[in-house]
């Protein structure tokens, strides 16, 4: 895996590594190394090479550095000197990159093939709303679209089954951790969150639909438009990440004929009458119901905030969560 610098002047690089970590979950061999108002660049460079000396592999080692020309970057620039063959820089460090270095580490093996892929994400990350405030660009690239109109009802696309890469149950619905975190581990081309409440109220769905990932179009549906959705061949081509506010939605989605095996329970909000399971989790007695039910339908739950957490057994919550209601 390649190691990862984070070097700032300041606390930047500490701050970012904690955002990082509320997004991705912890992270092996990424170390922060600041530059303190105290220290010289000698100083600076004796905690990069501190760092860089317990990672596992420190043949692939990718610095992401505040500021071009500052400290940081000068001694990183020292450091690299004899590893450029294998080692880099990129500087400009934001919240976007870093979470797809993170992404990046997990199919790409070499610090140069991550540093080339990680710039255009970190550029596109700056953005602003309302979007009409977008600088304009000197030259506009001309593209030209088809409209092909609405597919006639009845086409087939694909194989005429749509694909679900993730179905979740998390009550923020669609927030950091789903559109980076798992979306670059699922590969939706769709993002669906499922809810009558969210469908019926017109500024959380501008919401969510404004905060898809680069890429993939967010959509909110009504539980009976989902069902409907799942049974129409022309969704054939589409992989889908379907988020729930509840297991009761889950359930009836389920039970309409929306085919899903498996079930990601990342967070259940606490409310009055629920009793908390775990930092992320607290259930009701209808929770277990729902749960208990899905469960002898043959829907298997992964248990995990983010795609780095270790899994979590949901029997064993389940029982902790009737063993607190009954003393509660």
């Amino acid at each position: 895996m390649v190691g990862i610098i984070l070097a700032s002047h300041g606390e930047f690089a500490n701050g970012i590594l904690q955002s990082g970590a509320m997004i991705f979950g912890d992270q092996p061999d990424v170390k922060a190394v600041t530059l303190q108002p105290s220290e010289g660049p000698d100083d600076l460079k004796a905690k990069i090479e501190a760092a860089i000396a317990t990672f596992e592999n420190q043949d692939e080692v990718l610095f992401l550095v505040d500021l071009w020309g500052g400290t940081p970057f000068n001694q990183s620039n020292g450091i690299i000197n004899g590893h450029e063959d294998k080692w880099a820089i990129v500087t400009g460090l934001n919240l976007p990159m870093l979470i797809e270095a993170y992404a990046s580490r997990m199919s790409m093996t070499s610090a140069h093939e991550i540093a080339t892929h990680i710039c255009e994400v970190a550029r596109d990350g700056v953005k602003t709303q309302p979007a009409t405030l977008e600088p304009k660009k000197e030259k506009e690239e001309v593209v030209t679209k088809q409209t092909a109109g609405a597919i006639p009802e009845g086409t087939v696309l694909g194989d005429g089954h749509i694909k679900y890469v993730l179905a979740r149950v998390d009550t923020r619905l669609l927030h950091g951790q789903v559109a980076t975190t798992w979306t670059k581990t699922t590969q939706p081309n769709r993002i669906i969150v499922v809810s009558d409440s969210v469908a019926h109220d017109d500024l959380r769905k501008k919401m969510i639909e404004q905060a898809a990932p680069p890429g993939v179009k967010a959509n909110v549906v009504p539980i009976d438009k989902m069902i409907q959705v799942a049974k129409d061949p022309r969704f054939g081509n589409t992989k889908a990440m379907l988020l729930f506010e509840t297991p009761q939605d889950a359930l009836r989605a389920i039970k309409g004929g929306v085919d899903i095996k498996e079930l990601n329970i990342g967070s259940m909000a606490h409310s009055l009458g629920k009793v908390v399971v775990n930092k992320a989790i607290a259930m009701n007695q209808d929770d277990i119901k729902t749960l208990e039910e899905l469960k002898e339908m043959g829907v298997t739950f992964d248990v995990r905030k983010v795609p780095a957490d270790s899994k979590e057994n949901m029997d064993n919550l389940l029982k902790k969560a009737k063993a607190e209601l009954k003393n509660s």
